[in-house]
């Protein structure tokens, strides 16, 4: 039987698009295990790791975070890993046939944990769930081209330091992919799968477009009135959906929703509309700032509360602007709740114009409010595209494998 391992810093993660993954290939009949720096998930096949790499983590982290002090945040995450683990000894990894890496910064590894993996001669199936692979460790590049040449001259770090990190970490990071044919890399969107083929990194490199999986088992519509009823909403009102883990982050576009919900509130009046947050906390200057009635119902630990917030919903927002293939936009369309969002990254995938969502002109705060009140007008149904089908995404996982099986890479 096939063995397949998947690497992910921690589980669960946001999205959880690695643990998803996984456990639709053990569905299929695939071996698939899963190795983490730390895990919440205690079942047969998930493991992690000890005490001692969790240190390394801690010091890993506060080390970057020394190197970074100077960094411009409002171009989001960036991430330069020093410090890491060297798995390649794992039972785990030992015992695959095919190695996954998702998320697996933070100090669980680092380049040269990456290479200590290619050298195994084992194919790496290097999953990209956003930029960092392909730039000099920015997570979203936003305007930014500089990685289809080198990432010198980075807008994130606009004090010149003595030692340029995007330019030090991009070198590194192609020494690495120039010396290993081993290593394969994935985008779940289209979006990023176009990016990858321009990066100076990754345009020679064999670059796949393969979509996240979603159980639709379990994001499945239910009925609405009984989803605000477990979570204590108003049954009359129209209720307009946000999830964010951070909705201030400078991916997630809070403040175009915050301007398209004040245009909303003066187009057509607060009477038995409202909103509701969820993934995050209560924040008082965000209800301040948000002119319907507002609920927070904070962080839901597991995926049945996360159907019902969906399901509650007569239609939910993701004004990202910068996102590869947000899960949110996938958990929504299940559901049979209608999307409005930026025409942006990976959302154009998933969202067919005014027929199961509304795709609103980047950074257009009008054109979002229109979506909202389309989508609400029109009383749209979400629906999830043929393209997210289980069995086809699983397909082409396999065609994966099948190809990459049969190189026989020079380590």
């Amino acid at each position: 039987m096939l063995k397949v391992v998947h690497l992910q810093t921690h589980l669960p993660s946001s999205g959880n698009a690695a643990f998803r993954l996984h456990e639709a290939l053990c569905q299929a009949g695939v071996h698939s295990s899963m190795l983490s720096l730390t895990s919440d998930i205690a079942q047969e096949g998930i493991a992690h790791l000890g005490r001692k790499p969790q240190v390394i983590s801690f010091l890993n982290n506060k080390l970057q975070a020394w190197l970074t002090q100077n960094m411009d945040w409002q171009f989001g995450m960036y991430s330069f890993p020093i410090l890491g683990s060297n798995v390649a000894r794992h039972a785990q990894v030992r015992a695959a046939d095919i190695v996954y890496l998702h998320w697996v910064l933070g100090g669980f590894l680092s380049l040269r944990n990456m290479e200590q993996l290619a050298r195994l001669g084992k194919p790496v199936i290097v999953f990209m769930h956003d930029m960092w692979a392909i730039t000099g460790g920015c997570h979203h590049s936003f305007a930014c081209e500089k990685y289809t040449l080198k990432c010198s001259g980075c807008q994130m770090f606009p004090a010149r330091e003595r030692y340029e990190l995007p330019a030090l970490e991009f070198a590194k990071k192609q020494r690495l992919y120039q010396k290993y044919d081993n290593l394969f890399f994935v985008a779940p969107s289209k979006w990023l799968y176009e990016l990858a083929k321009r990066s100076a990194l990754t345009r020679d490199k064999p670059v796949y477009h393969i979509p996240n999986v979603i159980n639709t088992g379990l994001f499945k519509p239910v009925a609405k009135k009984v989803a605000r009823q477990v979570l204590n909403l108003d049954a009359d009102d129209t209720i307009i959906a946000f999830g964010a883990a951070s909705p201030r982050s400078p991916y997630k576009g809070w403040e175009y929703l915050r301007q398209a919900l004040t245009l909303l509130y003066q187009a057509h009046g607060g009477d038995k509309l409202s909103v509701v947050i969820f993934g995050s906390s209560h924040d008082e200057q965000i209800a301040r700032a948000i002119p319907f009635k507002t609920t927070f119902l904070g962080r839901l630990r597991d995926d049945y509360s996360t159907v019902l917030a969906y399901n509650a919903a007569d239609v939910f927002v993701a004004p990202s602007l910068a996102d590869n293939l947000p899960t949110t936009v996938m958990e929504s369309m299940c559901c049979g709740t209608p999307v409005a969002g930026f025409e942006v990254g990976g959302i154009p995938d998933m969202i067919s114009h005014k027929e199961n969502g509304y795709l609103a002109k980047y950074k257009d705060a009008q054109d979002l409010a229109d979506g909202i009140q389309y989508c609400i007008g029109e009383q749209l149904k979400g629906s999830l595209l043929p393209a997210f089908a289980a069995d086809a995404i699983l397909a082409r996982h396999f065609a994966l494998y099948d190809e990459v099986l049969t190189l026989k890479p020079q380590a």
